[in-house]
């Protein structure tokens, strides 16, 4: 059974159209540089799916991913002209980690984060907590269903 996640980014930076212009719209997840975040990419398995999620401007998830390879060393982080460098991570004893995810759909409407915060039955989601920052974070198997069905609504 697969696990759920959501991945937040911002589209201004990479966005889910972004992904679909890349080859086999597939491309590693780097650059994350919080601890719980990077422990939540070692826990994610082939084939589990994501929630991609734009965090600024109109906030909402856009579509969904698939983890097509599961956590490996982040090298972004020992890159001196890297933006995400950290000198404490070296091949040696990497700290951070990144995964590879492939687009399996874009919404025809994005899922805006105003109308989850409607939903009761999402009361609960990490996305919705005051204060959650996280840019990659587990998901459950209703939220998730939850999400797909608000997509798959009728405008």
């Amino acid at each position: 059974m697969p696990r759920h996640w959501l991945f937040k980014t911002e589209p201004g930076c990479f966005s889910i159209a972004h992904l679909a212009a890349l080859p086999g719209a597939t491309t590693s997840w780097d650059g994350v540089r919080n601890y719980q975040a990077r422990n939540f990419m070692r826990e994610m398995r082939l084939g589990d799916l994501g929630l991609f999620y734009h965090s600024v401007t109109n906030p909402s998830v856009a579509g969904v991913v698939e983890i097509v390879r599961e956590a490996y060393p982040d090298h972004t982080a020992w890159d001196p002209e890297d933006r995400h460098f950290d000198p404490s991570s070296t091949p040696d004893k990497p700290r951070w980690f990144m995964v590879d995810v492939r687009l399996v759909r874009t919404f025809a409407q994005p899922v805006s984060l105003a109308h989850l915060r409607t939903l009761p039955e999402l009361a609960d989601m990490e996305l919705l907590r005051k204060g959650s920052r996280l840019s990659v974070q587990p998901v459950t198997p209703q939220e998730y269903t939850t999400v797909l069905r608000l997509a798959d609504a009728p405008a």
